[in-house]
């Protein structure tokens, strides 16, 4: 799928209001459901960027927008947040998760 960003962004539903009440007059559009899921790909490499480039101090709030994207393509998907959340915990009992830091290198 082509990266949408050269013809805009996706943003925050209050972005545009937040505009207006700077003063300027944004010129956006409702992206139809295939390009919405494309621009929320893109959202997430973008935002998936910036926390890999947070400092310590930062880090939190760009994982939250991370966080925030993720919920949307569930959405977008049919899964709420209840759902993926169960599907999070069915994966981390059946494979486990990340807390105990193991690196593995190959086998023997």
């Amino acid at each position: 799928m082509e990266p949408y960003s050269r013809h805009g962004k996706l943003v925050r539903d209050r972005i545009p209001r937040i505009i207006r009440e700077d003063g300027a007059e944004p010129v956006t559009y409702t992206a139809g459901r295939e390009e919405y899921r494309g621009r929320l790909r893109d959202k997430l490499g973008e935002e998936v960027a910036e926390f890999l480039e947070a400092d310590e101090d930062s880090a939190p709030e760009e994982l939250a927008d991370v966080l925030e994207v993720v919920r949307a393509l569930a959405a977008d998907l049919g899964v709420d947040a209840d759902q993926l959340e169960k599907i999070r915990e069915a994966k981390a009992g059946e494979r486990g998760g990340f807390a105990d830091r193991i690196v593995w290198t190959g086998n023997r």
